[in-house]
């Protein structure tokens, strides 16, 4: 396996936060070509200039998703774990909070993983194409509506497009749902206490980690994986 992503091209979209730098380090200290874009942390993201090209983009925007698939001619993988927390703190705010959380946790990524996929099959490669979700759209959890809502709908046009790519060139379409990570958009949660209780009542021994979610990400994009249009739970056991 160390060896069998080197030279390939991956594109790793929000690959400068918590989980996607993890995930960044690991394939680029692989030999995978890397590609990672980052929406408007830009310091964050130059961090990562040496182990890979650097872009800014919005995946909202057809311009910028078509700029980034024209920039890897022989794309091979695809990883995007761009997303927003969309969180509405009073009933009123909701709509909005929904609204732009189709746009962002939904939209943008679904999208671009469809023009992704269309582009490997013009050019018969075969590849691997993968979608963050979160255990709150294979669970539930009260109040994340606007959240859990777009991330479940993720998940049903994840298993469309993997259904639609079967056979050749062979191109797989899976899906990730962290639980708590200790990073990105659950941070502050952490900080809080907010999911204390799992550790107390034993639910899981330790929250999880970037790596965690890197090492899941890893095996969907190994090049003779025989799994497509699955959803993995990263979450040491909390929806279960």
């Amino acid at each position: 396996m160390p060896d069998s992503l080197k030279g390939r091209q991956i594109l790793v979209v929000g690959g400068a936060g918590g989980l996607g730098a993890a995930t960044s380090a690991l394939l680029a200290a692989e030999g995978a070509v890397l590609t990672v874009t980052y929406r408007a942390n830009r310091e964050r993201a130059e961090q990562l200039a040496g182990i890979a090209r650097v872009v800014q983009a919005d995946i909202t925007s057809q311009e910028d998703r078509g700029r980034l698939l024209a920039a890897m001619p022989r794309l091979y993988g695809l990883v995007i774990f761009a997303g927003h927390p969309a969180r509405a703190a009073a009933p009123a705010e909701l709509p909005a909070a929904m609204e732009h959380s189709m746009r962002v946790n939904y939209l943008g990524p679904v999208l671009l993983a469809r023009e992704a996929a269309a582009r490997m099959r013009e050019q018969e490669i075969p590849g691997s194409l993968v979608l963050v979700s979160t255990m709150q759209a294979v669970s539930v959890f009260p109040g994340s509506t606007a959240y859990a809502g777009a991330k479940s709908a993720l998940l049903q046009a994840a298993r469309i497009l993997a259904k639609e790519c079967r056979g050749a060139p062979g191109i797989r379409v899976n899906v990730i749902a962290p639980g708590v990570m200790a990073a990105g958009m659950a941070e502050a949660s952490i900080a809080s206490g907010k999911y204390n209780r799992y550790l107390e009542e034993g639910v899981v021994q330790r929250f999880g980690r970037p790596e965690d979610a890197a090492r899941a990400v890893r095996f969907f994009l190994e090049p003779d994986n025989y799994i497509t249009g699955q959803v993995l739970s990263v979450d040491g056991g909390i929806t279960l």
